[in-house]
């Protein structure tokens, strides 16, 4: 195999792996073809009012102030004399939209819907919104709209504010709650002018929903504990109790009104959200009026946590929910079909009403739930062969009739608790039989592709030992290939695409299935290479074999602990920095290893910090620009002495600059720092400035001398000027760090190269990247090149996971990216934090190619190892 055709063939197979795990793991769990269930008996109200203060935690709004007053007055009286509350269970991702989609839809979308958009639907979906008769609704352009647009029909209005309204920067974002409250009052008022809009208000099945989003802007912005977000929260106490008091007057208190109030999400102490933290997961929920219990009193309640002694609410029992749990119940309270899709459990403590109501309408949540079961095992069903179908044992056909009929006598019977409780069972089996089905096939797909996997691994591995070390022979090569393995391989593909034909599989399942096929097929040709590397491997002593075997083992236990345990990464850096006193290096380059040794040591610090964005530090970021500044001229002065001096005033032009740039970048950090903290919003010549620094960042380095470490240096302040744009306090230290520690690796390896004979130690210094390599000078692999890749798939972790867990959305602050912008725009500031997320990447890939062509290495051969 050719290198573009195994470079071809490496992208696609590793697409087909990425893709593999969404496809496999986080596919939509919604299915259609239900018929829409409602309770048969009358409902005790004729409308809702949702109250959604995005962004509020549970803690937040329930405990009490330093001098034992509520933070939210009116809220505490409803929920201690006129209505019940517990706290609602969000599910991660913690983000707006699963978030109310959750609340609204009773179902919970899949990871992937988030990267999906929030103004779009990726699926279509059932939801209370669409069950009403009329539902009204203000807030957030970025939430109302995915409602209105999955809905059928022409009754689901929105009123929305401006996009830029939404600005972290703003001088008060409980203004964007103040707009909703308005706009609610205007609505109801010029509603008596309109006997159109003033009958449609008066009929039953009504939804009324108000997304507060000023809590959560206040949150990101100024964070959970500060005087901005609590103040927010009287703001939307004394706001919801304006809007009741109008509604109530508005419908001549007539009893006929329930009301909600819930969060999508909660929000860490740093400001963030996304992850399965407790101060994320759990918001709280308070309903009132028409068909809700009222407040019940217990001596003794069991929870797990110590919220209730906290909170001073012993006495008054909680009742916690699922998030999913509230579509049902809000379908409940105004007599709408409940969304179809919803794997909700229907509260019935929340109810106030007969227990005869209470049974139909758990009976109706559970023939819903049931639905959706039967449609997602018929599916299946379709497309597996009869004798390999396995069905789910609970609830087979003949025990969901018993099921029914048993729930149905009972309630016929006024055995109402028996009925309720028949009816979880069944729910909750339900639920298991939703969940085996959708995830029937991934033990299978799963297998397939690790089949792949490790056939792909092997096969790069024998191409390495083959074409880029002395280990096999050249006379094993034979041109008279046998086709039986051919014809076998073919053979078996044709089963397998055989075999997915007749079960109507889509397409997908056709290339996860059939990619081994010809992965182990390549490996089978390569059957000499491995008779070949037994053989070389029986000639080691076994000592030296095992020893071997074992350090690797260790090398990549260490990088897994890594994606659970940062600290695992001090410990990696800490054995790097005795690794020359190990193999006795340190005895022919002591200056090298000592600073080797120290900025190893410094690097290991960084991941035991707390992740970036905890504790904002700007003076830091301000000292991390200014050392840069210092070692740029030190740098400068080296290399003005050096025998390699610049080419000319061009050369020094683009030097100055990127010194400017570091300079105008501290300066710019510092400048909206204090502008927000003044609530003076983004100054439009630091933004400018901003996105200038970031455009000019990729070019400027191109414009630099060749020379080796100038080449390096020039792409380190380019990097480092956006860089600190993006910083928040001491990560802005870290690419320093490790910038110093990749170029003395760069050292290090060349003294390698001369401790282990492998070559004459290259002059660094003179080294230039515009002159042509000389191919015949490349060497084949080393053992040793094998202690290289390692080092960089480390330093490539490290450079991920130094500061912050990027599989965690919450490690990274909003706040980092408040120098190019304010107002919310999730993809830009995504694409900015993922920026931040790659620059130490790039560094480290810079450093690791140099490293290659300075021991006279083909750039291809140390990048398959590694």
């Amino acid at each position: 195999m050719g290198v573009p055709v195994f470079i071809l063939a490496g992208l696609l197979v590793h697409f087909v792996f990425l893709a593999s795990i969404f496809d496999i793991y986080f596919s939509s769990p919604l299915v259609h073809g239900m018929t829409p269930q409602q309770t048969p008996l009358p409902p005790p109200a004729k409308r809702l009012v949702l109250f959604v203060a995005d962004g509020l935690r549970a803690d937040s709004l329930f405990e009490l102030n330093s001098n034992n007053t509520p933070q939210a007055p009116y809220l505490r009286a409803i929920l201690e004399n006129n209505g019940s509350w517990g706290i609602s269970h969000t599910r991660v991702p913690t983000e707006s939209r699963p978030g109310h989609v959750a609340l609204i839809a009773g179902f919970y979308e899949d990871v992937s819907a988030v990267a999906k958009g929030w103004k779009e639907n990726p699926v279509e979906f059932d939801s209370v919104f669409n069950e009403s008769k009329h539902t009204w609704s203000w807030g957030s352009p970025d939430i109302l709209p995915m409602f209105a647009k999955g809905a059928t029909g022409d009754h689901v209005y929105t009123f929305c504010y401006t996009a830029e309204s939404e600005d972290f920067g703003a001088q008060d974002a409980a203004e964007l709650d103040t707009w909703v409250f308005d706009h609610v009052k205007s609505f109801f008022n010029s509603s008596r002018s309109n006997q159109t809009l003033f009958s449609a208000l008066n009929e039953e099945k009504v939804v009324l929903f108000l997304h507060l989003l000023g809590i959560d802007t206040n949150g990101h912005a100024h964070r959970p504990y500060s005087k901005e977000y609590k103040e927010n929260i009287r703001k939307v106490d004394e706001g919801v109790e304006e809007i009741v008091s109008m509604l109530e007057s508005f419908y001549g208190n007539d009893g006929k009104t329930a009301y909600i109030l819930t969060s999508d999400h909660g929000m860490t102490d740093w400001g963030s959200h996304g992850a399965g933290h407790p101060s994320e997961t759990l918001t709280p929920l308070i309903a009132w009026g028409a068909g809700v219990n009222y407040p019940q009193e217990v001596t003794s309640q069991l929870f797990e946590d110590n919220f209730l002694k906290e909170w001073k609410l012993e006495n008054l029992k909680r009742m916690d929910v699922n998030q999913a749990d509230i579509a049902p119940l809000m379908a409940s309270l105004i007599g709408v079909p409940f969304p179809l899709n919803s794997v909700g459990t229907l509260p019935l403590e929340y109810l106030n009403n007969s227990d005869h109501f209470k049974a139909e309408s758990m009976f109706t949540n559970a023939v819903q739930v049931l639905e959706q079961f039967k449609v997602k095992m018929s599916q299946k069903k379709r497309t597996t062969l009869s004798f390999l179908f396995t069905p789910f044992k609970p609830l087979s056909d003949s025990e969901q009739i018993n099921f029914l009929k048993k729930a149905r006598l009972y309630i016929q019977q006024q055995k109402y608790s028996e009925a309720v409780s028949l009816c979880k069972t069944l729910i909750n089996l339900a639920l298991e039989g939703l969940s085996y089905y959708h995830t029937y096939d991934r033990l299978f797909l799963g297998l397939s592709i690790a089949v792949s996997f490790v056939g792909w691994t092997t096969y790069v591995i024998l191409v390495i030992i083959k074409t880029h070390t002395n280990l096999i022979k050249a006379a094993q090569i034979n041109n008279k290939e046998s086709t039986g393995p051919l014809y076998s391989f073919m053979f078996a593909g044709m089963i397998i695409a055989f075999f997915l034909l007749i079960q109507a599989s889509p397409w997908t399942y056709y290339v996860y299935c059939l990619l081994p096929v010809p992965i182990w097929y390549a490996v089978v040709r390569e059957l000499h290479v491995i008779q070949d590397l037994a053989a070389n491997l029986w000639s080691l002593p076994v000592g030296h074999s095992v020893g071997f075997l074992l350090i690797c083992i260790l090398g990549i236990e260490l990088l897994v602990f890594s994606f659970f345990y940062r600290s695992t990464l001090t410990v990696g850096l800490l054995v790097f920095a005795g690794w020359p006193v190990i193999t006795q290096m340190w005895v022919q380059a002591k200056r090298t290893t000592l600073i080797w040794t120290l900025l190893c040591v410094f690097l290991a610090v960084f991941p035991l910090m707390p992740v970036v964005g905890r504790e904002p530090n700007i003076p830091l970021v301000i000292v991390a620009g200014l050392t840069t500044l210092l070692i740029s001229c030190f740098s400068l002065a080296s290399f003005s002495r050096s025998e390699n001096k610049y080419r000319g005033k061009e050369d020094l032009k683009v030097y100055f600059y990127q010194m400017f740039s570091i300079a105008l970048s501290t300066y710019v950090v510092s400048s909206t720092h204090n502008s927000l903290k003044n609530k003076q919003g983004l100054p439009v010549f630091n933004q400018i400035v901003s996105w200038m620094t970031l455009a000019s960042s990729s070019a400027l380095p191109l414009l630099s001398p060749t020379l080796l470490f100038q080449r390096l240096f020039s792409i380190l302040l380019s990097l480092m000027a956006t860089y600190l744009l993006l910083s928040t306090g001491y990560e802005a230290l870290f690419p320093l760090v490790l910038s110093g520690l990749m170029l003395v690796w760069i050292q290090m390896e060349q003294e390698a190269l001369q401790h282990y004979g492998l070559s004459l130690r290259s002059k660094l210094a003179v080294f230039n990247f515009a002159y042509a390599t000389d191919i015949t000078q490349f060497r084949q692999l080393h053992l040793d090149d094998i202690r290289r890749s390692f080092f960089f798939v480390f330093f490539i972790v490290t450079a991920f996971f130094g500061t912050g867990n990027i599989a965690s959305v919450n490690s990274f602050d909003p706040a980092s990216v408040y120098c190019f912008l304010t107002v919310f725009s999730p993809f830009m500031m995504g694409g900015l934090l993922l920026l931040k997320v790659v620059i130490p990447f790039v560094l480290v890939s810079c450093a690791f190619e140099a490293v290659q062509v300075t021991t006279q290495l083909s750039s291809k051969r140390l990048w398959k190892l590694a």
